[in-house]
């Protein structure tokens, strides 16, 4: 029984191509560090075109909802694309995409072009739900949840040596991280080109592409007509509002608290990337082996409203180190949420489907992270800097109510 068990572990396993493999934990690495090497520097970016820190934090988060808003329109058609055409073409295309909107910004000169780099890379933004739809082909549905683990453990790697580097590089002018973001996002794109073997076989692709698929409303009516990811996707929703919020004014909320550096914002960075490492490496197989995608994505919803409560508290008292704890919590209900939602995402439809569904599911983060923070740097800038991390608390205590009820109804 114990041989039979092994032979068939084995057969599993090598129906994954290596190849493809590691291509894609590569990439994911490279996303990660050009995304994080431009986070500490925004704010500083921004100061030349905004005569106060309100107008600021208004003007950053304005910047985070523009790249949402492109992106909220923009993934249903890549992931169509995608589904139509393979993989491979799509993510390339997004990747040459984002690396003229990071060298756009950091070129600046106006507020406008600012805003003109952010809608680059929002329209190709699709990378993500390509690379998700690209793992989602390349592995076995059983161990899928695992390998999004893997997928985020690589991707908090990039995280945490992206805004260390980032912060660092500031010290050479604010625009260099974004140069530098820019040359790692084109050698990903230059290595992909090389070596990225196509993981969607023709055979599995779809014939045409309809307007239904491209309409973002369409498609995300249609997904969520979908009983058994409607629930799924409504938790997620309220879970990524905060969060959009959270991302859109951390960096304006430790210069105006704490008084931090670019350095010091890009460690803050930093510790996410380190949880997920911490989470993906020690504690995500164990909690695969005891509990379900949903119950492992509970466990970080109840993680995060810890987390935002701790937030609000250093806000109130400006005591840097119950942020710093806080941010620890949240990395660790964030990366465990991730690779469970993701799985739970993925397992709910077949291969020919991947693409649209990352995609949709894509859309409505981005939809939430259009509203999150809009919402965010509003009540920031009105109700005091604690206000958007008692949101948190809110809207994530919501989203478990959701999940659990869903859970519930499923059994």
């Amino acid at each position: 029984m114990f041989k039979l068990r092994t032979h068939n572990k084995q057969k599993k396993e090598q129906t994954i191509d290596k190849k493809a493999l590691i291509f894609g934990l590569i990439s994911v690495f490279l996303c990660g560090i050009g995304f994080g090497i431009i986070a500490p520097v925004v704010p500083f970016l921004v100061q030349p075109y905004t005569r106060n820190l309100r107008e600021q934090a208004i003007v950053v988060t304005l910047l985070i909802s523009v790249y949402a808003f492109c992106v909220f329109f923009a993934a249903p058609g890549l992931g169509a694309l995608s589904d139509r055409y393979g993989r491979r073409p799509v993510l390339l295309v997004c990747l040459l995409g984002s690396a003229m909107g990071y060298l756009i910004f950091g070129i600046g000169g106006a507020l406008w072009i600012l805003f003109a780099g952010r809608i680059i890379e929002g329209i190709t933004g699709g990378d993500i739900s390509t690379i998700f739809a690209y793992f989602a082909d390349i592995t076995p549905s059983n161990q899928r949840t695992k390998y999004f683990g893997w997928v985020s453990a690589v991707a908090g790697a990039g995280t945490v040596i992206g805004p260390t580097l980032g912060g660092l590089l500031a010290k050479f002018g604010y625009s260099v991280p974004m140069y530098v973001g820019a040359g790692v996002t084109l050698l990903n794109a230059v290595y992909g080109f090389f070596f990225m073997p196509e993981s969607h076989h023709k055979n599995n692709r779809i014939k045409r592409i309809t307007f239904v698929r491209l309409n973002p409303f369409t498609q995300l009516a249609s997904i969520l007509s979908m009983k058994n990811l409607k629930r799924i996707l409504i938790s997620a929703f309220l879970l990524w509002i905060p969060a959009g919020s959270l991302q859109g004014i951390i960096s304006q909320f430790v210069i105006d608290v704490f008084s931090w550096t670019p350095t010091l914002i890009g460690l803050v960075f930093s510790i996410i990337g380190i949880q997920d490492i911490i989470s993906q490496a020690f504690i995500m197989p164990k909690l695969l082996k005891k509990l379900s995608d949903a119950q492992i994505a509970m466990l970080g919803m109840v993680s995060e409203i810890i987390a935002y409560g701790f937030i609000a508290v250093s806000a109130l008292l400006s005591l840097y180190p119950v942020f710093i704890i806080g941010m620890f919590i949240f990395g660790f209900g964030d990366s465990i949420f991730g690779p469970s939602f993701n799985g739970m995402v993925s397992k709910s439809v077949d291969s020919s489907e991947q693409g649209r569904v990352q995609g949709g599911s894509q859309s409505i983060q981005a939809l939430a992270r259009i509203i999150g923070p809009i919402i965010g740097g509003l009540i920031y800038v009105s109700l005091g800097h604690a206000a958007p991390a008692f949101m948190g608390v809110l809207l994530v205590g919501a989203a478990l109510v959701v999940l659990y009820n869903g859970v519930c109804v499923n059994k």
